[in-house]
């Protein structure tokens, strides 16, 4: 038993000695039996495991230089893909960048390609201008009529014939159409035909839809003359712009030569220009202006006795049509309708310096069931329609004899809203607004005995 307690201590005082002479031995005393009994204390494996203060320092500081190298070789490897993707990125940019310009520089030559086509095209169209001005006039000569040896349209059989038959017998000539003066020299006679419309001009916004345009048949003098054109675009709240254009090619070209800013505003289309004045009537009132183009001066005002307005008697299309004045051969007119006549047309004759009535004729016309109306040689003509492309002229009436009749003279709204119809006396022609835009239709008149 000694034997083996001497072997455990031994080893045991070796394992110390291995563990750093960690371990330590001590006898005790003896218990009551009397065996001796010793105690020894030993480090625990864990903190003998745990290398003392100071130990394996060159080995972890080896370690950490490692780790520091590795991580300063990461970091310039990642630097050195940032740098390259960074460069990938700006030539890519440049590239995309170059490209546009390349486009921009190819779409600007083909603008200036362009530029200079319409500026060859503009000097061609200069030089052909300037040779058809110096270039004389070459009369065109006489149709040849056809004669009857050889030519099927005068062979009775022929369709050609037919047709020509029909629409000759659709439309009878007149006897004695006018086609200058009458003998009585004033050119009057009674309506026969209207030819197709001649475009002037159209206007250019939304202020132009309706108004009214009109040459002096009568003008006293300079500055303006029987040349002289003028125009109101009549929508609008206040209309009070008179434009004047020296002529018709300048009306075509849009070249005002003058704005006129009127005292009073204008109320619907129904104004004229007669002897140097501009006759219309007052907003929103039965009082009629004459206005001194020359002086450009109110000249004179006056009430249209118990004459409707501001859309109480107005023609069919509204507008506020309610006057509507005219000019012809006798003198300025006045067409409107009164509460006494119940919406029926009255046509007056007035001064046209003072703009008093010297004479009425009350008609069987209803203002509200014509478009519009227009007065040749002392002779109501009223318009069937003003939006349907092919109306008629459907009344007349003679202030000579205050009679009225029913006729049917074919009549073309081209655009399909005519808005303003006005005689010229001089020029022998209707002046119309029709949708934006002025036109002009040439007549026919037939003498009659009593034309005056």
């Amino acid at each position: 038993m000694w034997t083996q307690l001497t072997v455990c201590l031994c080893f045991l005082a070796l394992s110390c000695q291995a563990q750093d002479r960690s371990a330590t031995l001590r006898r005790a005393n003896n218990d009551f039996t009397g065996r001796c009994q010793y105690t020894f204390t030993v480090d625990s494996p864990a903190e003998t495991s745990c290398p003392p203060a100071g130990a394996g320092g060159p080995e972890i500081e080896g370690v950490k230089s490692r780790l520091t190298l590795l991580e300063a070789l990461v970091s310039r490897l990642l630097g050195e893909r940032g740098e390259a993707e960074a460069v990938a990125l700006a030539g890519e940019a440049g590239l995309q960048t170059a490209e546009e310009m390349s486009q921009l520089q190819q779409d600007k030559e083909q603008l200036n390609r362009q530029v200079q086509d319409l500026q060859r095209r503009l000097e061609e169209l200069t030089l052909e201008t300037e040779q058809l001005r110096e270039k004389p006039c070459n009369q065109p000569q006489p149709p040849r009529l056809p004669t009857q040896d050889g030519d099927p349209a005068f062979q009775f059989g022929s369709g050609v014939f037919q047709e020509m038959k029909a629409e000759v017998s659709e439309v009878p000539a007149p006897p004695q159409i006018q086609q200058g003066q009458n003998r009585n020299g004033t050119g009057c006679g009674i309506l026969v035909s209207v030819h197709e419309p001649v475009t002037h001009r159209k206007a250019d916004g939304i202020t132009g839809k309706y108004g009214a345009w009109f040459q002096d048949p009568e003008p006293i003098g300079p500055p303006y003359g029987a040349k002289t054109v003028w125009r109101i675009d009549a929508v609008g709240k206040e209309v009070k712009q008179l434009f004047a254009y020296e002529d018709m090619e300048q009306l075509t070209r849009g070249f005002p030569m003058k704005v006129i800013l009127l005292p009073e505003a204008v109320e619907s289309t129904g104004a004229t220009v007669y002897r140097g004045s501009l006759y219309y009537q007052r907003r929103r009132s039965r009082t009629l202006i004459r206005y001194d183009l020359t002086s450009e001066s109110l000249a004179a005002r006056l009430d249209l006795p118990h004459a409707g307005f501001h859309g109480q008697h107005p023609y069919s299309w509204g507008g506020y049509t309610d006057i509507d004045l005219a000019v012809d051969e006798r003198g300025l007119w006045a067409i409107y309708s009164t509460s006494k006549a119940k919406g029926a047309i009255v046509v007056s004759q007035l001064n046209p310096e003072t703009l008093e009535v010297r004479r009425s004729w009350e008609t069987n016309i209803r203002k509200n069931m014509v478009a519009n109306g227009f007065v040749i040689c002392g002779r109501l003509y009223t318009l069937a329609s003003y939006s349907l492309p092919n109306t008629t002229i459907n009344y007349m009436f003679d202030t000579d004899t205050s009679e009225s009749k029913a006729i049917g003279i074919p009549f073309h709204n081209r655009y399909h809203y005519n808005s303003m119809i006005d005689y010229n006396p001089a020029s022998k022609r209707l002046y119309a607004w029709d949708n934006y835009h002025m036109v002009t239709y040439d007549i026919q008149l037939a003498n009659t005995d009593n034309s005056s």
